[in-house]
């Protein structure tokens, strides 16, 4: 009797789709991944239209192939379907993964040419107005195999919105690199060189809030709110460069109007000097207008034993277990705000060092850039067929 051959497993190679690998979260957990895949030994490509991260992946030793993914242009879209179609038949590719709405059209097209699946992360919530126009838009982004939210908040939102059933949905949230972001690794000489350049003191409790210089990220409220505050005796550092516009014009006012016993100071940090910017934080603020979709810049913090302060919505609600390893207040409320600012900064530097500490083992426990990229490879192989 002849022995039943065992079937073989389907085989993985990835491609990651994304506009451009420029700067930002998304971009940077495509390396994360791609670098993951290598360490498996697992074929996988980047497909974008470039840009100044396209020297990690050579790095790393992942293959870029340039594409003009960054159009929105209808006609362009189409257009780039056909080149990728010939690029994932080339390289024998067997699921892409789309990080974007305008390369995910072009995913879509050239995935079904060739019957291979693709898959969709959620990295925003997505503007729905005007719905005629927006939500069909978006609506790729939830029509491949399996859909990856960065948040519980997300999932609900795409759940809610789209219609689409939870069973679909896997929700990942980002990591962080727990080597980068790591108070221990973090050197005496260039965090006391930072201190000096921008003449901070050493003497006074230090208040942080990193993030773009925009209406969004609630700086307005924030200065608003140490006017209030019964406790303002401390050092306030914007951390993301410079104000435009109108909105330049209204920070001057408001910093203006800061009382004298607050030092300020407002600079930007590159990625790799952001631990330096963490490192000086007693306190770490996000007082934004409207929800993270995760909240990055709160993660980074906890994972350098900060004590963070944030707007109780969106991905803040999942990193923070309040008044445990982080504190929340009403968003948008300045009165709310000023009075949880006055109650963290007269707990004790031990009482701070505590929940720091317990901020940052939350951080690193579920967390991860390891737990990240392992979650999202096993979808690949579970949209696959391929056992673990």
């Amino acid at each position: 009797m002849l022995q039943k051959q065992k079937k073989s497993q389907p085989k993985m190679v990835i491609a990651q789709v994304l506009p451009a690998l420029k700067q930002g979260g998304a971009e940077r957990g495509t390396i994360e991944i791609a670098s993951a895949l290598q360490k498996e030994h697992i074929e996988n490509y980047v497909i974008s239209s470039g840009g100044s991260m396209v020297k990690e992946l050579a790095q790393i030793g992942v293959e870029h192939i340039t594409l003009p993914m960054q159009t929105k242009n209808p006609f362009k879209i189409w257009k780039n379907a056909k080149l990728l179609e010939a690029v994932l038949k080339k390289k024998k590719i067997t699921l892409v993964h789309v990080g974007s709405r305008a390369p995910a059209w072009s995913v879509k097209l050239a995935c079904h040419r060739l019957n291979i699946p693709y898959i969709a992360t959620f990295h925003g919530l997505y503007g729905l107005s005007p719905k005629v126009l927006k939500k069909p838009y978006n609506r790729v982004m939830t029509q491949g195999k399996v859909v990856i939210a960065v948040s519980r908040f997300v999932e609900k939102h795409i759940i809610e919105q789209y219609g689409i059933t939870p069973q679909k949905v896997r929700c990942i949230p980002c990591g962080a690199d727990m080597k980068q972001f790591n108070r221990e690794n973090i050197s005496e000489t260039a965090l006391n060189q930072l201190m000096k350049k921008y003449h901070i003191s050493q003497n006074k409790p230090i208040v942080v809030l990193v993030g773009r210089l925009s209406p969004i990220k609630g700086h307005l409220l924030l200065l608003n709110a140490i006017r209030q505050m019964k406790n303002q005796n401390f050092t306030l550092l914007f951390i993301g460069g410079n104000p435009k516009g109108d909105y330049e014009e209204k920070l001057r006012v408001a910093l203006h109007q800061l009382p004298s016993s607050v030092d300020f100071h407002m600079f930007a940090l590159s990625s790799d000097q952001m631990p330096l910017g963490y490192a000086l934080a007693d306190i770490c603020v996000q007082p934004t207008l409207v929800p993270e979709t995760f909240g990055c810049s709160m993660l980074e913090a906890q994972a350098m034993g900060c004590v963070v302060v944030a707007a109780a919505h969106g991905g803040a609600l999942e990193l923070i277990d309040a008044g445990k390893t982080g504190f929340l207040f009403q968003p948008g409320d300045v009165n709310a705000l000023a009075m949880r600012l006055d109650a963290v900064l007269n707990l004790t530097p031990h009482k701070r060092k505590q929940i720091g500490e317990k901020a940052k083992k939350a951080a690193r426990s579920n967390y991860s850039i390891q737990k990240m990229c392992d979650k999202t490879i096993a979808v690949y192989r579970e949209v696959l067929g391929i056992k673990s």
